[in-house]
């Protein structure tokens, strides 16, 4: 399984077939802790939740379906 980059705060992902900058299909693994508090009835609510650690396993791009052909690119106006 290949990394695949995470976006920061100057940088952004891209398609390199296509170049798409702006539709993913992102598939990841998160381990979380959450505060779950139930009503009366039950029913469930987050009011809580703390990423432990989170991997993202693939990238696909929504418009060719390339799957993990991303790379990092400037973000407009990044570092001005």
């Amino acid at each position: 399984m290949t990394t695949v980059p995470q976006p920061t705060a100057d940088t952004r992902w891209r398609c390199t077939l296509c170049g798409n900058l702006t539709r993913f299909d992102v598939t990841r693994s998160s381990k979380v802790v959450e505060y779950v508090h139930l009503d009366l009835a039950g029913e469930p609510t987050v009011e809580e939740r703390e990423v432990v650690s989170e991997t993202i396993e693939s990238v696909r791009c929504r418009w060719c379906n390339a799957v993990d052909q991303i790379e990092l690119v400037d973000r407009p106006g990044a570092g001005s």
